[in-house]
């Protein structure tokens, strides 16, 4: 198994660069014999924000390319039931997905709350105002 870095996850995601997006399929290819490949939390977080920020993706082209993350056999996303959890309350959300990813992380962790000064967040259950 291999992880992958945030620019070779954006470049198969989003395919604006031929020759990368190449490479980075024969890699994911290549792997799935070998276990496939990894993203971790803070890769998912980072590209999550690349495709938002710097593509102008919407939230659900964004969560569309994410859950099909999550349900590809190639590909193994560390935590993937919190990320599941976390995109089911980002799609009816105002909040971010990174603090919707957060606050299912503290759950999972054993945190009865999330403390948190932003607004939106707050609309999520389990944060709370400080």
């Amino acid at each position: 198994m291999i992880g992958l870095d945030t620019n070779v996850l954006v470049r198969f995601l989003v395919k604006d660069d031929r020759s990368q997006f190449e490479r980075a399929q024969k890699l994911v290819k290549r792997e799935a014999s070998e276990g496939g490949v990894s993203i971790s939390l803070l890769v998912l977080l980072e590209t999550e924000w690349v495709l938002r920020s710097r593509y102008s993706l919407s939230k659900s082209e964004i969560a569309g390319a994410l859950s099909g993350l999550l349900d590809s056999t190639e590909v193994r996303v560390e935590d993937e039931a919190t990320v599941e959890r976390a995109l089911f309350l980002w799609r009816d959300s105002a909040a971010e997905f990174a603090d919707c990813l957060i606050g299912e992380r503290y759950r999972e962790l054993g945190c009865r709350a999330t403390a948190s000064f932003d607004m939106r967040a707050l609309r999520l259950p389990g944060f709370i105002a400080v």
